[in-house]
């Protein structure tokens, strides 16, 4: 499976965009790839182990929180799962226009 991640994230995976990882699973690969970039575990998981509530899974096109089996849906070789950050931020509108 490969695992595309974010511009921020990117610092932990020696700037690669792609990573390819192995797994049956979206938790399996990315266990692997904590595995593999360990710097990454503090960003994606809380310290008791969950999937940051920050943190938005896409495998293929589908959000993985609205799968049935959620990080436990099964991927193929050939599939690829996005990180993607929630952004946050913003200003409220000039006094003008509200």
């Amino acid at each position: 499976m490969e695992i595309h991640i974010p511009t921020p994230l990117r610092a932990y995976t020696d700037k690669q965009e792609t990573v390819s990882v192995e797994g049956s699973t979206v938790a399996e690969g990315l266990a692997a790839l904590v595995a593999t970039h360990p710097d990454l575990q503090q960003h994606l998981y809380t310290p008791e182990g969950k999937l940051r509530s920050f943190v938005n899974l896409y495998l293929n096109d589908d959000d993985v929180r609205y799968l049935p089996a959620k990080e436990d849906s099964p991927v193929s070789p050939t599939d690829e799962l996005t990180i993607i950050p929630s952004i946050a931020g913003g200003s409220a509108a000039p006094r003008c226009c509200r």
